[in-house]
This record gives C-alpha cells, sequence and structure tokens, in this order.
C-alpha cells in the first residue's frame, strides 16, 4: 500500500517568521503546523515551548489532537464503509446485536423510538439530536432534541455512538483497528487513541486562558470524539492522507467530503442555537462526513477544529491541488492566531470563522 505524504519538505523561512511573530502577538505558548501541497507534507514547523519548564516544542512532540480525533475517526469509518462493513445510510438497529435502549449506557433512550432511525451518516454529521455531551442536560441524561436527520447540532454523543456501534456490531476494537488501518501504515508511529507510555519522555503540557498551565491528560480508554494523541509529524501524514484520498476509493473519498447536510446556523456553539445566517447558504455549509464543508475562493474546502482549555487546533484543507494546513497549539486561546497562520500558510480560503467560534478571532495584524 502506497503512503502518503512521503515527499522531500521544503524549508519556508517566510512563514516560520510568520508563525513565530503571531505566536508572540497572540501570546500562545508553542505552536506547531504542517503544511500539505498536492497530497504531500510539504513544510513543518514547531516553534515554542511545551511545558512550564520551558522546554521546547518539537515536530515530534505529543500533543492533544483534541476533536480533531473525529474527523481522523470519521476517515477510518468511511474504510469500513467503502470494504462494505458499513452502509452511511443503514440505521443503526441493523448492526447492533439488540435494542440501543437495552445497552447500560443508553438506557436513557428507552421509550424513544426515534433512535432507531438514526444512521451512520447521522452520527458522523452532528445531526442526531443529541447534546454535545449528556452531562450537559440538567438531569445529566442522554436524550435526542430533534428528529435525527433533520438539523446540524455538534455532538461528541454521536461520535462515541458511532464507536459504540461498530465494537458492538462488528466486534471491532477501534483503537487498535485504527491503529493498525492508519497509523502503521501511515508511519505515524507517536499517534495512539490512548495513552503510550513511550510519550511520556516528550509531551506538551498546556495553559490555560490564565496563564495557568495544565498537565497533559493521559487518556486510558479510547473515545472516538476526542481521545487521540498525536505529535504535528504524525498529524501532517494524516491531513495528507485525507487530501489525497489515500486507502479510500474515489467514491468513498468523496462521500467523506460531499457535504450532504446544509447548516444554517448561525454558529456551531451553542449547539442548539435558533439563530440562523443566510451568509452559510452563500458558502454552501454543510455538514460532511466528520467535517464541515463550504465553498471558499479556491473552491470546496473542508475542516475540523479540535479545543480544550489547555488546547485549541485547526485543519483545513482545500480540494483544489490538495492542499491543508494543520495547526497544534498547547493554549486554550490558540484561535485567536489561526485566521492569520491559515492564510499565511494557503492564502485566503474563506474559512467562515465567525461560525466557527462565534465571532471573530483577534487577527494579529503585522
Amino acid at each position: 500500500m502506497c503512503l502518503a505524504g512521503g515527499s522531500a519538505r521544503a524549508e519556508n523561512p517566510k512563514l516560520d517568521a510568520e508563525i513565530a511573530r503571531l505566536m508572540a502577538v497572540g501570546k500562545v505558548p508553542g505552536v506547531a503546523v504542517a503544511v500539505i501541497e498536492n497530497g504531500k507534507v510539504a513544510h513543518v514547523t514547531a516553534q515554542g515551548v511545551r511545558n512550564e519548564k520551558g522546554d521546547p516544542l518539537n515536530p515530534r512532540t505529543v500533543m492533544y489532537a483534541a476533536s480533531i480525533t473525529k474527523a481522523v475517526f470519521a476517515y477510518y469509518v468511511m474504510m469500513l464503509v467503502d470494504e462494505g462493513k458499513l452502509d452511511l445510510d443503514t440505521p443503526i438497529a441493523t448492526y447492533l446485536p439488540k435494542p440501543l435502549p437495552e445497552y447500560k449506557a443508553y438506557a436513557d433512550l428507552a421509550g424513544d423510538e426515534r433512535w432507531r432511525t438514526i444512521t451512520p451518516r447521522i452520527l458522523l454529521s452532528h445531526s442526531a439530536g443529541f447534546p454535545n455531551f449528556r452531562w450537559l442536560n440538567p438531569d445529566e441524561k442522554l436524550d435526542i432534541k430533534f428528529a435525527p436527520g433533520s438539523r446540524y447540532a455538534y455532538s461528541g454523543e454521536g461520535i462515541n455512538l458511532m464507536q459504540f456501534v461498530i465494537e458492538q456490531g462488528l466486534g471491532v476494537k477501534v483503537g487498535p483497528d485504527m491503529d493498525k488501518r492508519l497509523f502503521q501504515p501511515l508511519g505515524m508511529t507517536r499517534s495512539g487513541m490512548v495513552w503510550r507510555d513511550d510519550f511520556a519522555p516528550d509531551i506538551a503540557d498546556g495553559r490555560d486562558e490564565t496563564g495557568k498551565w495544565q498537565p497533559h491528560d493521559d487518556r486510558s480508554s479510547v473515545k472516538a470524539a476526542g481521545s487521540l494523541d498525536t505529535t504535528i509529524d504524525d498529524l501532517g501524514k494524516m491531513a495528507a492522507a485525507m487530501a489525497d484520498g489515500w486507502g479510500l476509493s474515489k467514491k468513498a473519498r468523496a462521500e467523506f467530503s460531499r457535504g450532504g447536510l446544509p447548516i444554517v446556523s448561525r454558529s456551531e456553539f451553542p449547539t442548539f442555537t435558533d439563530e440562523t445566517s443566510p451568509d452559510n447558504a452563500r458558502i454552501k455549509l454543510a455538514a460532511g462526513v466528520g467535517v464541515v464543508t463550504y465553498e471558499g475562493p479556491q473552491g470546496r474546502a473542508f475542516f475540523k477544529g479540535g479545543h480544550n482549555d489547555i488546547t485549541d487546533n485547526m485543519m483545513v484543507c482545500v480540494e483544489k491541488r490538495r492542499r491543508c494546513v494543520v495547526i497544534l497549539t498547547n493554549s486554550g486561546q490558540g484561535q485567536r492566531i489561526f485566521p492569520s497562520v491559515v492564510k499565511a500558510a494557503l492564502g485566503e480560503t474563506g474559512l467562515p470563522w465567525n461560525w466557527a467560534y462565534g465571532r471573530l478571532p483577534p487577527v494579529a495584524a503585522p
């Protein structure tokens, strides 16, 4: 099987200097960036520090991917679809050995038969009607808030349910299978869906919005919604694979970023906002399989972010010429430099920053 991202990497001092400037202006402790051109990794850089001691961040430093995990998992799911093990539009009830509410983790859905209409596509396009996570509900119970498939509402619960369906219905352990199908063939040697002890010598802690450093969270269980630890070297290879369609048929790769469900909400969060924006239709903003797609000045593009209190990440890919940029930061405030880094790496992509963050992050001008 041909590996993705195997081309020689070029120096890009102008981009590196701009990243360094933005990192300083934005007060982001560490920034790692990979640029993909023509489906190959063209440039990788890591700058700043990885912890409070001031140890340098480097391209092999293990960082938390956060919700970019969802896009990587979705690409893996498309491999199962390609092989006929799953169908995106077949209800998940077809795959499960028993009704979903009979499993303890999903007992809250007893009495709501709408779960039977949920399909893998609905889960991966964030349209199942679930909250982002059940603990965000006042009673901390899982529920379905609208007809599955009818609208977009970001949900980690839905992505984790897709993992559950694969493990219960297909008898496949997602973590080891992703390692076998993606990480090992792509040479992503410092990536895993659970913590590995060999990560420990070179990991990135993170800094929250108050400026306080917090330790790297060593995740001990596979969560498709967000347990991936990786490096910018490795995630650059994954983005190159996505851009190039590595491991998928042309049909499956096209489906990954097709954007079948129009998104009308003014912003991604709060997830159940009733506010809409006419700008979305103009750029054809839509949910693909684990990614959000749109039409920008360079043509069709897709993106996926990832965030927690001490992590802010972004991946943007432009389909024409198979171009991407991946940005990993160890700061909860990394988004404030994302528009400028993306523009410096790829030119103007037209990414709807207001929708992604509810406001346009401050752009650090020269």
